[in-house]
C-alpha cells in the first residue's frame, strides 16, 4: 500500500471527524482537526498525538513512537495499532484524544 493510498484509508476511517484536514510534511501527512495537528501518516502508519494518559494505553499495545529518520524518536506521537486503525468508531475516538492533548 503507498502512503497516498494509505491516506485515502486513514481518511476514509476518520470520515465522521469534523474539520479534518492533511498537510505534508516529514515526507508523509500532518492530519489537522479545526487547525489542531493531532497525527502523522508517514510510511504506512498512523501516529497519533499522545499525553502522559493516553500515552499508556499505546505502550500497552506495543506501539512505537515517530522515529521518522531513525534517529530520534518523538514520543508524543505514537502508532496506532492496526485492531484500532481497522475499527472506524474507535479510530475516531483515539483521535478526538489526540486533538484534545493538543490544545
Amino acid at each position: 500500500m503507498t502512503d497516498d493510498s494509505f491516506l485515502e484509508y486513514v481518511l476514509e476511517q476518520l470520515v465522521e471527524i469534523r474539520q479534518l484536514s492533511t498537510r505534508p510534511m516529514f515526507g508523509g501527512y500532518g492530519l489537522y482537526m479545526g487547525g489542531i495537528f493531532f497525527g502523522i501518516v508517514h510510511k504506512g502508519a498512523l501516529y497519533l498525538r499522545t499525553d502522559a494518559a493516553s500515552r499508556a494505553e499505546y505502550v500497552r499495545a506495543g506501539s512505537r513512537p515517530f522515529n521518522p529518520r531513525g534517529r530520534q524518536e518523538l514520543h508524543r506521537y505514537y502508532e496506532v495499532p492496526a485492531e484500532i486503525l481497522d475499527d472506524a468508531q474507535v479510530l475516531c475516538a483515539w483521535a478526538r484524544v489526540a486533538a484534545n492533548t493538543g490544545r
